[in-house]
């Protein structure tokens, strides 16, 4: 006999967990199928264990920095037990509270490994691959997740090779590494391990850094890294590599010539793969292209009742991104007629050192889009608070419709940029035009005002530069 519930959710990461509340505050009954972490890999092993770490790298630089500020200070060392301590203590703090959340709002959460088997049901096992549970539902959600792409021949082996679930827990701190990739993954843990110190190496498949961002942001970001002592090889590929007993000796060729680079340590970042196996979806109508579940904008499979949401339904990879699929999908399935999940206004944010955030078209989007442009830029070095915290590194373009004035785009670099994204996500949400956003009043002093004065940049009003 199955447990009924009106909705199971599979996966209790930052999609699911989210869409299973939601779907309780519309007086649904829920069911999360968890095998590992409430939270998912993002609250566990992503978005913040890293920022965690990398809290500790900024303080480590700025340490190295001090006389900049006027203090001064000897033989400055750090912990790395400590710092490791502390990104998995926040890490169990927030699981700790999902858990707490879902209690609240009376979702039951089962412990285990969920299979489709038909008809709305669902057979949950234990580790040890024994039957747990049956439940059933007329609305089953798929939210689990990917997991790191594992490249042939260089594999991840916890040792010398490290994927990001080692990459966040080093036992020691390596001299030397080398980064396969250089997304937001990749790249912040080069941003990581060269701020602690280490000698970093970045090896990027296509022409540049950060590939998704806009090409003028990538390049000042190349400029930034490499002043600061990474090493990247773009345009390039690793033919190989040959472990030794305590180092790695990488080939990489690029513009047709091989060289070989010998690190310490490997952390490949090349990328994700759905969590599709062993979901039951054979024989369904549940179609999967490049291990991703194909979904419309309200989360519905080609299955009836069968639905899927974040990282297993296909990019962007955001938890926040995950988030707002599963409302959608669950006000879909309550019948509150939302709106269809749409990717555009949905900002990437990486927490790099300068940080980098953008949202919408990229200057190279919107020319192929066909549209006429009007673009703004402003430089931190005209801004009085970047210059005061002694962050004068950094730029804000804004890209606008010529002909209607609607915002296509917004690309940042520079500190804090990740928080300050959000107000361009709003304008865009709300359809803002350049008129609205040049007769907003920013606060003095703020980086923010960078924002005005580059939509002002744009139409030839720019005031401090």
């Amino acid at each position: 006999m199955a447990d009924e519930f009106d909705l199971i959710v599979v996966g209790g990461g930052p999609g699911g967990y989210v869409a299973a509340i939601r779907a309780a505050q519309l007086k649904l009954k829920v069911a999360v199928v968890e095998a590992k972490h409430l939270g998912g890999i993002c609250l566990n092993w992503g978005c913040i264990p890293t920022k965690a770490l990398l809290r500790s790298s900024e303080v480590n630089h700025l340490l190295h920095n001090l006389g900049e500020f006027g203090f001064s200070a000897d033989n400055i060392q750090f912990d790395l037990d400590k710092i490791v301590k502390r990104s998995r203590g926040v890490s169990k703090q927030l699981s700790s509270g999902i858990a707490h959340l879902l209690k609240k709002n009376k979702v039951t959460v089962v412990d285990g490994f969920g299979r489709l088997t038909g008809g709305g049901h669902l057979a949950v096992s234990g580790a040890d691959g024994k039957p747990k549970a049956m439940l059933h539902a007329p609305h089953i959600i798929l939210a689990t997740g990917a997991r790191p792409r594992q490249i042939p021949g260089i594999e991840a082996d916890g040792k010398l090779i490290w994927s990001y679930f080692e990459a966040m827990v080093p036992a020691a701190m390596p001299k030397s590494l080398l980064v396969i990739g250089s997304g937001a993954i990749g790249i912040e843990f080069a941003s990581f391990y060269r701020n602690m110190g280490a000698e970093v190496t970045v090896v990027e498949m296509l022409d540049r850094v950060l590939p998704v961002e806009d090409a003028e942001i990538s390049a000042l970001a190349r400029k930034s890294f490499e002043k600061q002592g990474m090493k990247i090889i773009t345009s390039a590929n690793v033919k190989g590599v040959v472990k030794g007993a305590d180092n790695v000796t990488v080939t990489v060729e690029a513009g047709g010539k091989e060289q070989q680079i010998t690190v310490d340590r490997v952390i490949s970042a090349a990328g994700i793969v759905g969590n599709v196996e062993n979901l039951g979806l054979e024989g369904t109508k549940v179609k999967v292209e490049r291990t991703h579940i194909v979904v419309d904008g309200f989360g519905r499979t080609g299955e009836p009742g069968v639905y899927a949401i974040g990282d297993v339904a296909g990019p962007p990879w955001l938890a926040h991104k995950a988030s707002h699929e599963g409302v959608v999908c669950v006000e879909y399935i309550a019948g509150k007629n939302p709106h269809p999940f749409e990717t555009g206004n949905i900002p990437g944010c990486t927490y790099c050192r300068p940080q980098v955030a953008s949202v919408g078209l990229t200057e190279a989007k919107a020319k192929e889009a066909g549209y006429e442009l009007k673009i703004g830029r402003f430089p931190f070095i005209g801004n009085g608070k970047a210059i005061a915290m002694g962050e004068p590194e950094g730029l804000i373009k804004t890209i606008f419709d010529a002909k209607t004035g609607a915002m296509l785009g917004a690309h940042m670099i520079g500190a804090e940029v990740t928080e300050m994204i959000q107000g361009y996500v709003i304008a865009r949400q709300l359809e803002t035009t350049e008129a609205e956003l040049m007769h907003t009043v920013f606060p003095h002093p703020t980086i923010s005002e960078a924002m005005h004065e580059s939509v002002l940049d744009a139409y030839g009003q720019v005031i401090h530069f």
